[in-house]
């Protein structure tokens, strides 16, 4: 069965990059987004996870399935947003201007749109850029790299079990899927929307109970094996951090720095174009 979003070994530049290196970029990466909601910012960081996503030669396939998903729950999301707190754009940008009244107390504001204009992109910065991430990186190589700085070599290997552990969940998954469309519950797109969320939604129960009982598995075969017992381990899959791995480092650390100074240049980390 194939695999949506796993690891596949490439020679493009995005993999040859240590594991490490592309944690910290990752980390960082999500920070910015995170703290900011500068839309030049945000627009810049689009531009530059496409150019990555070309770059690592990652396919479309991989991730289709799984950034539909994504996308349906983000339409949602600022569907509650609005219906929730329809002056939210207001109150932060310090203006109104009505474009429509819609019905009671809901009319749409320019503010408003750019304020969920605003969150939608930042989805954008950071979806890419979590597949980039799971299918560059090798688990193995991570842990390896992360116990080569002085993270404590369990810590490293419950994080590369857990990176390990998400194409088996999605096969797991796949394999309920079938079941489920055997017994004669619809859960391809032949269905209702609504039916096929109610549908997937009980699949992660079974999911779920299933994952437990490989994880209590595998804990009982490591501590079988006595691991954890010693200071030290060898790792067969380790990187030295090269030339490319700090000047990517070096960029990351420059790049969050200047954009928490434009962010935060006037104490206000709401760009406003309404002034």
């Amino acid at each position: 069965m194939s695999r949506m979003i796993s690891y596949e070994k490439k020679d493009t530049p995005i993999h040859k990059l240590s594991g490490f290196t592309k944690l910290v970029f990752f980390l960082l990466w999500c920070m910015t987004s995170a703290l900011t909601f500068d839309t030049r910012i945000l627009i810049l960081m689009i531009v530059i996870g496409g150019i990555i996503y070309a770059v690592s030669a990652t396919r479309w396939k991989q991730v289709s399935g799984v950034f539909m998903a994504v996308m349906f729950f983000m339409v949602i999301n600022l569907i509650c947003i609005f219906f929730f707190a329809p002056y939210q754009g207001c109150k932060i940008y310090g203006s109104r201007t009505d474009i429509v009244h819609l019905f009671g107390n809901y009319t749409l504001t320019k503010e408003q749109l750019f304020y969920e204009f605003n969150v939608f992109i930042k989805y954008f910065t950071v979806i890419p850029s979590v597949f980039i991430f799971l299918v560059t990186t090798d688990p193995s190589e991570l842990a390896s790299s992360l116990n080569g700085i002085g993270v404590p070599y369990t810590m490293s290997y419950s994080l590369e079990i857990a990176l390990r552990y998400i194409p088996d969940i999605q096969d797991e998954f796949h394999k309920i899927k079938n079941a489920q469309e055997a017994r004669g519950i619809e859960l391809s797109s032949k269905g209702r929307l609504i039916d096929r969320i109610k549908n997937t939604a009980i699949i992660i129960f079974p999911l779920l109970f299933s994952t437990m009982e490989r994880i209590d598995v595998v804990s009982n075969a490591m501590e079988l094996r006595g691991f954890g017992k010693k200071k030290k381990r060898s790792w067969y899959s380790k990187k030295p951090l090269l030339k490319a791995d700090y000047l990517t480092i070096a960029f990351i650390i420059i790049f969050f720095a200047l954009t928490m100074v434009i962010t935060y240049h006037d104490g206000n980390r709401f760009y406003n174009p309404f002034i």
